[in-house]
């Protein structure tokens, strides 16, 4: 008989559970994250893409799944070349707009409207073919036509801007009578279809991921609705609306506080200016926070969502465990700690957001590991990653 696996739970007969580790420190990904940015600063920024190279190493090669690390193998020239081709786009579209070429600006960005679609698929195929697991890799093999059906929200999202921007300045045009209630009708119509095309997008980019991305050769399997996503935004808006009733409570109770403080300062002076700018401050801080909270309990609800329904064909599946409002509590401790220290407590709370997500992750195989991952192994037989990255697709998270 075989040694069993220390990394498993057995949970019924057929089946093991594979609890995901994270293995990483704050202090080791401090190191690697203040090297990433010095270099990148004494570059003037062209050290980014090696940066997040670096980055991206360390953080899959200390998640191990199953006892086995992964492991991200992009070519650093690949992605070199594609942050030089995209700073050269960007900075030619810059030069056009600011010498007068309206025309050129607006085909650029038409065709960069166009091509979006196929930037993101781009950055896709190489993400998934960069990343391995016990040396079978992964892929997106989702088609061009897929592509462009998933993202068609971002264009009619589009076109309910232009319709409603026109549709709002001929209603502001002179003689138009009762106008102002069908400009905020018009208005509010388009925020809340924007809303729903942004959360549709959404939905279709994270279900196109999974149910077209391979490992092996095995295809991955989605559940999740689309109405699950709206009823996320939904609780995401009445956090955030929570949050902000809270901290508008606070400002109000500072605020009343801190005048009669300053009315009781006989001749203002020094004291008064630093009460003003310590006022200042504390409202700007809360500002930023509002919206903290909100965010990370989106973040963690949908990341909840997401792996309590995917699964690698019929032999494997995931579960989460991720509490969404621990999530958020670590989340504004972080924000609390880095502003505090001027950003340099980042690392240490990537890590540990990162480290709660990741050991909330269990994997169940059908049938044993080491059939799972011969069968995987048996069938296995950069321009659009630095444009996702340009827009926020990060590699880790």
């Amino acid at each position: 008989m075989g040694m069993q696996d220390p990394h498993a739970h057995a949970s019924r007969a057929d089946i093991t559970a594979y609890p995901l580790e994270f293995s990483g420190s704050g202090g080791e990904y401090f190191r690697v994250w203040i090297v990433n940015l010095l270099l990148s600063i004494v570059t003037l920024g062209f050290y980014t893409p090696l940066a997040r190279r670096r980055t991206a190493q360390y953080f899959y090669g200390h998640t191990l799944v199953a006892g086995s690390p992964l492991e991200f193998t992009a070519q650093t020239k690949r992605m070199l070349i594609g942050f030089v081709l995209f700073v050269a786009l960007y900075a030619a579209l810059k030069v056009a707009s600011q010498t007068g070429q309206d025309t050129v600006v607006a085909v650029m960005l038409l065709g960069g409207a166009a091509l979006a679609p196929y930037f993101w698929a781009s950055a896709m195929r190489f993400r998934f073919n960069a990343t391995r697991w016990r040396g079978v890799r992964l892929q997106f093999t989702a088609s061009w036509a897929e592509v462009y059906r998933a993202s068609l929200p971002a264009f009619f999202f589009a076109i309910v801007w232009v319709g409603g921007l026109a549709q709002i300045g001929m209603l502001l045009e002179p003689g138009q009578d009762r106008s102002l209630p069908m400009v905020i009708g018009v208005a509010v119509a388009a925020v809340v279809i924007s809303v729903l095309c942004a959360i549709r997008l959404e939905y279709n980019y994270k279900s196109l991921m999974v149910a077209r991305g391979r490992i092996g050769g095995q295809p991955g399997r989605w559940k999740p609705q689309f109405g699950d996503f709206v009823r996320i935004w939904a609780a995401t808006l009445a956090v955030f609306l929570g949050v902000v009733l809270l901290v508008a409570a606070i400002i109000a109770a500072t605020l009343g506080g801190s005048f009669a403080l300053l009315k009781n300062m006989k001749g203002g002076g020094i004291a008064a200016v630093l009460m003003m700018v310590a006022m200042f401050v504390a409202f700007t801080f809360l500002l930023f926070l509002a919206s903290a909270p909100a965010r990370a309990y989106r973040e963690a609800r949908m990341f909840q969502l997401v792996w309590n329904n995917i699964g690698v064909s019929k032999v494997a599946r995931f579960k989460c465990r991720l509490r969404p409002w621990r999530y958020v509590g670590l989340r504004v401790k972080n924000v609390f700690l880095s502003l505090l220290t001027l950003g340099f407590y980042r690392p240490f709370a990537r890590v540990s957001e990162y480290r709660m997500k990741a050991e909330s992750v269990t994997l169940h195989v059908k049938g044993g590991l080491d059939q799972l991952a011969g069968q995987l192994a048996r069938e296995e037989l950069a321009v659009g990653d630095a444009i996702a990255d340009a827009v926020g697709l990060e590699l880790v998270g």
